[in-house]
């Protein structure tokens, strides 16, 4: 019989093993995988796979739902129901809420055959405040047997879709790499979330503004000055934004006309561009001449933006300071210059050097018209979502930092955080602004 204890022992005591045992082979590790990676970095890769216009359409169409979400929710909790003559007030209730009304009423009826007076004798409120564009367009789509309210939607959706695509390959048009390709994108998505956004669903003309105004713009960079001539020119149809494009065409020419060493340009595009640099600047006084015509008075329109508060006899920037001064005195003053300084710094600075000069531009020529012909109404919330670099330089801030030239390694956190600012503060927008109680409100 053989004695196996000593097999037993050296298996219980390796080193008491004897020589010429053979040694069982260690158990099997299994090979390091790859390192498993965050559930927001995975979400964020998966969509970056996809291609750009897919990503851009996704972001728009993912913040259009959220916004109907909102303007329901605020619809059912937070409208006054006499604000919209309705007792249980719903999503279609908000889209003819506010200026969506007088859309409506153009839309249906036309614009008055006479300017309307009050007892005092002023010009009374009237559609004639209200550019055309949006609300023809709407009545066209209403050919098609759809209510105002669902052709107002239909149009904005659409418009703003296509606001968004040709948004991207404006924020694109200089962009150089992968990095700015991806800024791009993110520009577009926070465009989509700033808090006045909601207002790109309802009978609001700003969707089909920012279509044009992008459209306008891209055109000027890729030098089809032809092309932008009627786009213009409708567009001083739809929103009062010609006047600071004036200067953004004026820098164009100022700039090719320095570099025509370097960069020759033939006598027929200097001679489109001269005639986009006039069709320009006739966009910004087209409406109020065809509002002259129309009505017999020549300054109708202006008499009718009087009767909204907008006075261009108080003088440039004057309402301005005057309410700061009211609010608080210097400091009040003070603290509004260095509010403007600071944005317009950031507009103009590093955070925007990824973008076309045109749009740097616009980005600082625009709010300053918005501050000399508009007095402080909450309004302006609204009319900021056509200063397009705004979105630009809030994603270059949030995916590369203050100081940094390169994306974050945490760009994705930085960016989730700042769409999420967004969604709130378009919360807020939509329940406080959006909601209408009569005459204890301001618009939005």
């Amino acid at each position: 019989m053989v004695d196996t204890t000593v097999g037993r022992e050296a298996v219980r005591d390796p080193a008491r093993r004897p020589t010429g045992t053979i040694a069982p082979p260690p158990p099997a590790r299994r090979a390091p995988g790859p390192p498993r990676r965050q559930p927001l970095r995975r979400a964020f890769d998966r969509v970056l796979g996809w291609p750009a216009w897919v990503q851009v359409l996704v972001a728009y169409l993912g913040s259009r739902v959220v916004a109907a979400i909102l303007i329901e929710l605020a619809a059912v909790f937070a409208q006054n129901p006499a604000g919209v003559r309705d007792l249980h007030p719903d999503y279609l209730d908000m889209v003819t809420i506010w200026d969506g009304d007088w859309y409506r009423q153009i839309a249906e009826q036309g614009y008055p055959s006479h300017l309307p007076h009050s007892e005092q004798g002023n010009v009374d409120y009237n559609g004639w405040a209200f550019f055309p564009a949006f609300p023809l367009l709407v009545r066209a789509v209403m050919g098609t047997g759809l209510p105002f309210t669902a052709a107002a939607s239909v149009v904005n959706l659409l418009a703003g879709a296509g606001a968004a695509l040709v948004l991207w390959r404006l924020f694109r048009a200089r962009a150089t790499g992968r990095q700015g390709e991806r800024l791009a994108v993110l520009a577009v998505a926070l465009w989509c979330v700033l808090p006045p956004a909601p207002v790109l669903q309802v009978a609001y003309s700003e969707a089909l503004g920012a279509l044009l105004l992008a459209t306008f713009l891209l055109l000027v960079v890729r030098r089809r000055y032809g092309w932008a001539v009627p786009v213009v020119l409708l567009l001083g149809l739809t929103r009062a934004i010609a006047a600071p494009l004036v200067v953004v065409v004026a820098w164009h020419a100022v700039t090719r006309w320095r570099d025509r060493q370097d960069d020759a340009w033939s006598t027929g595009e200097r001679w489109s561009l001269a005639a986009l640099l006039s069709a320009t600047a006739s966009s910004a006084l087209l409406w109020p001449l065809v509002v002259g015509l129309a009505t017999g008075v020549p300054s109708a329109f202006f008499a009718t933006q009087a009767a909204w508060g907008q006075k261009p006899s108080d003088g440039p920037f004057v309402p301005w300071v005057t309410w700061a001064w009211e609010q608080l005195g210097v400091v009040g003053v003070l603290l509004l210059f260095g509010l403007v300084a600071a944005g317009l710094r950031q507009l103009a600075g590093q955070h925007t050097a990824w973008l076309a000069p045109e749009l740097r531009v616009l980005g600082v020529a625009y709010p300053l018209y918005l501050l000399a012909v508009v007095r402080p109404i909450t309004s302006m919330w609204r009319f900021l979502l056509l200063d397009l670099p705004i979105a630009a330089a809030l994603a270059s801030a949030a995916a590369r930092g203050t100081l940094g030239r390169t994306l974050s390694p945490r760009w994705r956190w930085r960016v989730a955080a700042a769409v999420l600012v967004g969604l709130v503060a378009m919360g807020w927008w939509t329940a406080v602004l959006l909601t209408r109680t009569p005459w204890a409100d301001s618009p939005p």
